[in-house]
């Protein structure tokens, strides 16, 4: 009986250590989704930006290494005058594997437009051997999630855009359908959107794409007010502004104003919020910035006769204060 009873306590003393091992290794990596998962909502409910840094803030610097020892820095991939695009992969990462073969496209294809640069992480031997595959150029390795964490990447294959003179150009990309939207983009340019200055401008010619790949102009919904919200799936307050969203949809009156989403974010992320209104696709954040909006979620009235007929409201609250506007008119 007690050599029984030893060799329980044995094994529950085994038990409880496995488990203690378990946890320390569950809270690094709940430690690693602090760092890189979406942000948590501020005490204040400020605004959130859309992923990533700011549009028009300076990109963070880096130095790392390439495939074949050489240092590449940002500095010298600016040196050429173009936009870059900074391709976060992971050699362990399936959607990235997959998307190699575009990429190495992309390189040879669009290199009088774009610098593509992935920047990966692993062993070079790993890498180098997918670069000779798919022709890939310009691979630099960090040697964990350094500069993922400096561009707030939070996961891969995710691409982030920077202007020639060292600015962020993009919210943060994330999976391949907004990873493409961003290359074309670029290699496929519409016309500079005018900035609105005041309130009682004509609103910018919009045209985007929708979820359907339509192409819809903003001046087709003159005739009614319009709400024109700007959103990124990533966005961690517009997901918590989500159920408010749809329940407004369904119980507007009739002379509420029309919603239009402008969004960020990959197109099955955005039909799977169940949104009824129009929802067009922005990856670079343009109209927003046309606006005078600088992150998400924010909103901006446009009346009937297509001027702009609010400030930007600013966090969901405020959002959804200017839904409402009409109905306290």
């Amino acid at each position: 009986m007690l050599v029984l009873l030893a060799g329980q306590w044995w094994f529950l003393l085994h038990l409880l250590r496995q488990n203690g091992r378990l946890l320390v290794r569950v809270g690094a990596v709940e430690g690693r989704l602090g760092v890189h998962g979406a942000a948590a909502p501020s005490a204040n409910g400020a605004q959130q930006q859309a992923a990533g840094h700011p549009v028009g803030s300076q990109a963070p610097p880096f130095s790392l290494e390439g495939l074949h020892g050489e240092t590449l820095t940002l500095e010298s991939l600016r040196s050429v005058g173009k936009p870059i695009l900074l391709l976060f992969t992971d050699p362990g990462c399936g959607p990235c594997t997959a998307m190699l073969p575009e990429i190495g496209r992309w390189q040879e294809e669009h290199s009088d437009k774009l610098i593509i640069s992935l920047v990966s992480r692993g062993k070079a031997e790993e890498n180098r051997a997918k670069a000779q595959e798919h022709g890939l150029t310009n691979v630099l390795l960090q040697e964990d999630w350094e500069v993922s964490e400096a561009y707030q990447v939070s996961g891969t294959p995710s691409a982030v855009l920077l202007t020639p003179d060292g600015k962020i150009g993009s919210a943060v990309a994330g999976g391949p359908e907004a990873i493409r939207s961003i290359v074309g983009h670029i290699v496929r340019p519409q016309p500079p959107i005018p900035m609105v200055k005041r309130v009682g401008d004509k609103a910018p010619e919009v045209q985007l794409t929708d979820l359907e790949g339509n192409t819809v102009a903003l001046e087709d919904f003159q005739g009614e007010e319009t709400l024109v919200l700007f959103w990124n799936t990533g966005c961690g307050f517009c997901q918590q502004m989500l159920p408010d969203l749809k329940e407004w949809e369904a119980t507007s009156p009739e002379d509420a104003p029309k919603l239009l989403v402008v969004s960020a974010g990959a197109e099955e992320a955005n039909k799977e919020m169940g949104l009824t209104s129009p929802v067009l696709l922005d990856q670079n954040f343009a109209t927003g910035r046309a606006f005078g909006a600088s992150g998400t979620p924010s909103a901006v009235l446009v009346d009937a006769e297509g001027k702009v007929a609010s400030e930007v409201a600013v966090g969901a609250p405020a959002v959804m204060e200017l839904a409402g506007a009409r109905r306290t008119t």
